[in-house]
């Protein structure tokens, strides 16, 4: 048997099993290029952001007085000896409501990509100390944010497109 052939191959009855099992693997990967997985994680992080920020708006630039309440009187800082209230909550309520529509809508153009993902990184931070509670679900976009860093838009982005269109084409963006 030479080096390169797969033990199941020399084992007639297995051959066609061992084609079934290679085609479907085959299937598999295609599915899962790395340019799909990469869209797809930059639009699972982006959305739970947009659905939250798009909440804290009443129009352009103009927050609603849920928004600003929540950052006054309902949400806490759990730190050591705390909770602590949220310093300048009208600020805070902004900034938030800012990063949870542009940092979301970076990521599904594939624009500033990895920064987008640090952004929402640091978000869901500040988001994991004012509930806690939610960890299982924070730890769920820390490592899809995680990931979008490491590994940036893939091919089906305005980077990728940015990057081919400075020269920069044999990079992945």
């Amino acid at each position: 048997m030479s080096s390169t052939s797969s033990p199941l191959s020399h084992q007639g009855a297995f051959s066609p099993l061992a084609r079934l099992v290679a085609t479907a693997d085959g299937l598999v990967r295609a599915l899962a290029h790395p340019d799909f997985v990469q869209a797809a994680l930059r639009l699972a992080l982006a959305v739970p952001f947009w659905r939250s920020g798009i909440l804290k708006w009443d129009g352009f630039l103009q927050l609603n007085d849920t928004a600003v309440d929540l950052f006054s009187q309902e949400f806490m800082l759990h730190l050591p000896g705390g909770p602590y209230p949220f310093p300048a909550p009208a600020v805070m309520a902004f900034l938030s409501g800012c990063g949870e529509i542009v940092f979301p809508t970076l990521l599904v153009l594939g624009l500033a990509t990895r920064f987008a993902g640090l952004g929402l990184l640091l978000i869901t931070m500040v988001v994991e100390l004012t509930v806690p509670d939610g960890w299982p679900i924070h730890i769920t976009w820390a490592a899809t944010a995680l990931a979008v860093m490491r590994h940036g838009p893939g091919r089906i982005s305005l980077d990728h497109l940015i990057a081919r269109a400075a020269g920069f084409g044999a990079r992945q963006a």
